[in-house]
């Protein structure tokens, strides 16, 4: 399947959302390394918003319409996210009816653990919603 061109989120932190590495057709591929500034505590837990924060990014990506918006999302946070972890998120289209878009997210770690699932409920505007 061809490689799409980026059409949305284009001012996305690498660092706080991660890197596309990948986009077709209603999916996307975006990793994301965990590092210090987002540890929470002396376990080296990561806090919840950066896994989220990916998982959010690939269904944006996923989409790639630059008038995406979030509506809502069910999540499950299935396993901790530590220092060093290195997350890949997946996002697939399922359904698309009219501007509402249903997106599920998958995010593993470096050994393939399923460590976060999220169902995506996004919508795609008419025009920006900061567009007067």
């Amino acid at each position: 399947m061809a490689t799409l061109k980026q059409n949305t989120h284009l001012l996305a932190s690498k660092k706080l959302v991660g890197s596309v590495i990948s986009i077709t057709k209603n999916n996307a591929k975006v990793s994301l390394q965990i590092t210090q500034e987002m540890v929470v505590d002396t376990f080296n837990l990561a806090h919840g918003s950066f896994t989220f924060g990916l998982a959010d990014y690939a269904a944006m990506v996923a989409i790639n319409e630059p008038t995406v918006v979030l509506g809502k999302v069910d999540t499950k946070y299935l396993k901790p996210v530590v220092l060093n972890d290195e997350l890949t998120a997946i996002a697939e289209v399922t359904e698309t009816k009219g501007k509402k878009v249903t997106v599920i997210v998958k995010v593993t770690n470096q050994i393939k653990e399923l460590v976060f699932e999220g169902d995506f409920t996004c919508f795609v505007l008419d025009h920006h919603i900061l567009e007067k």
